[in-house]
């Protein structure tokens, strides 16, 4: 399969927060050989964010939740596009890249262990592949999602964090607005990523699905 997975800048040394969150400008999954056509659903403009520019998401509107502490990720589920699978950490590899969830497993998903944990304050990152030699994976339907759906996210500590979605867009890997997408806001939010776009047998997928999500809920 070689190097073709996630692609972002190196953050060697750097600690998860908002400078290495704008440092990682390209997660970018390839389709490894799948042939599914059309291909996976892409967002509509209705999702978007509406933020055009580089700088960081402005937070959604809405009442505020209490964040929780710090804790690693066990489960996420998105029960509008019937996701539900475990989290496994991932972190970086050697090379100073991060690592992605084994491709030989279609139903799993990754969060980097350094970073944010879902439910804190600042911007969390959970990444899945949107398909395999076989076919679908974990997060094929992600562009399907609307404002209003729900992410919730299992937590080792038995809390659930519920995150509702704000916007849903698709951005080019070579112009991958990385402070927009990672940057923090200042609340607890969750970014959920795959690949998307266009498609080509030599290249892959050309961009990245990104959902924008905020904590409305915990239990």
């Amino acid at each position: 399969m070689g190097r073709d997975n996630w692609r972002p800048e190196r953050i060697r040394h750097s600690p998860w927060g908002a400078l290495a969150l704008a440092m990682l400008s390209g997660l970018a999954l390839m389709r490894n050989g799948a042939d599914l056509s059309p291909g996976p659903p892409q967002p509509v403009a209705a999702a978007s964010v509406g933020h055009q520019n580089n700088a960081p998401a402005p937070p959604a509107a809405g009442p505020v939740v209490k964040p929780l502490p710090y804790a690693p990720v066990a489960r996420v589920a998105i029960p509008s596009i019937q996701v539900d699978a475990p989290v496994i950490d991932v972190n970086l590899d050697p090379d100073g890249w991060i690592e992605t969830p084994p491709p030989e497993d279609p139903n799993l998903a990754g969060w980097y262990q350094n970073g944010i944990a879902p439910g804190q304050t600042g911007t969390s990152v959970i990444v899945g592949h949107v398909d395999n030699k076989a076919g679908p994976a974990v997060f094929y339907a992600l562009g399907s999602l609307k404002k209003g759906d729900r992410v919730e996210v299992d937590r080792s500590d038995d809390r659930v964090a519920v995150f509702e979605v704000y916007g849903v867009e698709v951005f080019a890997k070579n112009d991958f607005p990385g402070a927009r997408v990672y940057g923090d806001t200042g609340q607890p939010e969750l970014r959920v990523i795959t690949c998307g776009g266009g498609y080509t047998k030599a290249d892959g997928y050309d961009g990245n699905v990104v959902v924008f999500a905020r904590l409305v809920d915990t239990r």
